[in-house]
């Protein structure tokens, strides 16, 4: 089989993806060369996922397709007790997740025939699901990108962040540095393993297998302003029938700004995401530059005093 430089890349399989033997062959380089910050003329649009979550039927297809294809160890049988939840959280063995809430409120129903959507009769028991497939956000300010010692995490062509676990050590700085819980050790093995948003698929201009297993659209795929443009329209539709409580988390970029974003229909901390997120690594800078500073002004005063003493 010969080898390409298309089939380098973070899982492939290779022994020697990275040139460690110091075999100097186009093949073995690495997909981005380590301190390259610009992929110039090969940049791609920046690529991302939109969830709309008035849509998701909890099926778990999209959980199923991403560990088949990215041969995430099985996780999908092992019962939580929490409700029909039965991932619980993101994690190394979890990329996907597909959350399920039960909540007592009044339910909204729509009959043929009639615009919009009303209230169920009185004396009805309220209860309604929300379920929503929660994924990494792919962050413009990755901040577990900016901690990684090592550079196994890395920026793709495509604007997202991958994680290539034969350059991970498993120092786990990443994990307490998002703030989404998105990343994790795998048990066994150290390393961390995250969403790659289906990298390999992407250079192959295929469509992330999540995306492409999803019966109701519910979790779209592609060009990231153009996601956000689409899902503006969505939720402009969905206050028109009523349901006013709908709103957008994530699509705009301020703060993270996530290559991952969502249409919920309550407070993202009912889904499990923290309502505001902080870039963390913009306080460890500030921290650090306070830290320099200080540092500075010491090191003035220890050369004052021996200039004093010398005299």
């Amino acid at each position: 089989m010969t080898e390409t430089r298309e089939n380098i890349i973070p899982g492939s399989g290779w022994s020697d993806a990275y040139n460690i033997e110091g075999v100097d062959r186009p093949e073995t380089r690495p997909v981005i060369p380590l301190g390259q910050k610009s992929y110039g003329a090969e940049e791609r649009p920046r690529m991302g996922f939109f969830t709309d979550t008035t849509v998701c039927i909890g099926c778990k297809a999209c959980e199923v397709a991403c560990k088949e294809w990215n041969d995430v160890p099985d996780t999908i049988g092992l019962l939580t007790g929490e409700s029909y939840d039965n991932t619980s959280a993101l994690g190394a063995d979890n990329w996907r997740h597909v959350a399920f809430v039960e909540q007592r409120k009044p339910v909204k129903v729509q009959e043929a025939g009639l615009e919009g959507l009303e209230p169920s009769a009185e004396g009805e028991d309220g209860f309604r699901w929300l379920m929503s497939s929660d994924v990494c956000k792919h962050c413009t300010e990755a901040p577990c990108l900016d901690v990684c010692p090592t550079g196994a995490i890395f920026r793709t062509e495509f604007g997202t962040v991958v994680v290539q676990e034969d350059v991970c050590n498993g120092c786990g700085y990443c994990i307490p540095a998002c703030p989404f819980g998105v990343l994790d050790r795998r048990q066994g093995d150290g390393r961390v393993w995250k969403c790659t948003l289906c990298y390999d698929r992407l250079k192959g201009h295929m469509e992330p297998a999540c995306a492409q297993a999803c019966p109701t659209d519910s979790i779209q795929f592609g060009p990231l302003d153009e996601l956000r443009e689409k899902a503006n329209g969505r939720l402009e539709m969905v206050h028109e029938a009523g349901v006013t409580d709908a709103r957008l988390y994530g699509a705009d970029e301020e703060g993270y700004g996530m290559g991952a974003f969502f249409l919920l229909l309550d407070d993202p901390e009912v889904y499990g995401l923290p309502p505001d997120p902080e870039v963390v690594t913009r306080k460890t800078k500030s921290l650090w530059g306070a830290a320099a500073a200080a540092a500075g002004a010491l090191a003035l005063g220890v050369a004052a005093a021996f200039a004093g003493g010398s005299r």
